[in-house]
């Protein structure tokens, strides 16, 4: 097998999202793993400016990395979010360098969204233990796993048991027994294995899932009064909601009812 066979094997295979890019903000060639994460047949992908692929709130810093890269700076671990064809948000940190002579930008990124997505269970279950005045050495402190440490079976159980929350989402007491009958496990063996992925109780996890799904609702205009957003991410008290809210992410929630109108 010569060199050049050996290179195209591994741009195939690679498990990270290798692309070419034109400086004309379009995708010249990607390899499998970047349909495989963003949903996108390959000629989509390419017919389209890498821009409408990335989220909303990232496209002003992403453009302006590109243009840095551009003009000779080499990008180095740049995280930003892209969307998915089905609506979903990834999370890449990106490495890029251009190859000036033909107007083409060699690109690597790796998918963190796992990654992220733990940072913020942290970050979340950290101010809800502050504010339940938690004690600071019960086993519940316990910190959540960094992502390489947690297994693929994990991850995809992880994600089928958020799938499992969202689903249910406006019912105000999710027991521990639909989890489980939904999850196919005792109940017994649901908290251990979320306790040993995340570190978190599932009232706790499903707490913070509530949360997300309230502020993303929020951020797309689909919630128009406190009331609203409480109940339907299955809170009963919308006063304990907005206090929740505003001691999570530090803002109101009629500040984002305010923005969703005037968009």
């Amino acid at each position: 097998m010569n060199e050049l066979s050996d290179l195209e094997m591994f741009y195939a295979c690679s498990p990270d999202l290798l692309c070419i890019a034109g400086f004309d903000g379009y995708f010249k060639r990607v390899n499998p793993a970047v349909s495989k994460v963003l949903g996108y047949s390959e000629q989509e992908l390419l017919s389209r400016p890498i821009d409408s692929f990335v989220h909303p709130e990232d496209k002003a810093m992403t453009g302006k990395s590109r243009r840095n890269v551009i003009s000779g700076t080499a990008l180095i671990n740049f995280d930003n979010r892209y969307m998915t064809k089905s609506g979903e948000i990834v999370w890449l940190t990106w490495s890029s360098v251009r190859i000036e002579a033909k107007q083409l930008i060699f690109g690597v990124a790796k998918d963190i969204t796992l990654r992220k997505k733990l940072e913020e269970y942290r970050r979340i279950s950290h101010i809800l233990n502050e504010q339940e005045q938690c004690d600071p050495e019960s086993e519940y402190k316990r910190e959540i796993q960094d992502a390489g440490n947690i297994s693929k079976i994990d991850q995809t159980w992880l994600v089928k048991l958020e799938s499992v929350v969202r689903k249910n989402i406006g019912q105000f007491d999710i027991t521990i027994s639909l989890l489980s009958n939904e999850m196919a496990i005792s109940e017994r063996q649901l908290f251990r294995r979320l306790k040993n992925i995340v570190a978190l109780t599932p009232n706790q996890y499903m707490r913070i899932i509530r949360l997300q799904v309230a502020m993303e609702g929020l951020k797309n205009g689909t919630f128009h009064t406190v009331k609203e957003v409480s109940l339907d991410c299955g809170f009963k008290t919308p006063a304990y909601f907005h206090k929740l809210f505003k001691g999570i992410y530090g803002a109101e929630v009629f500040e984002f009812i305010k923005k969703s109108k005037a968009a």
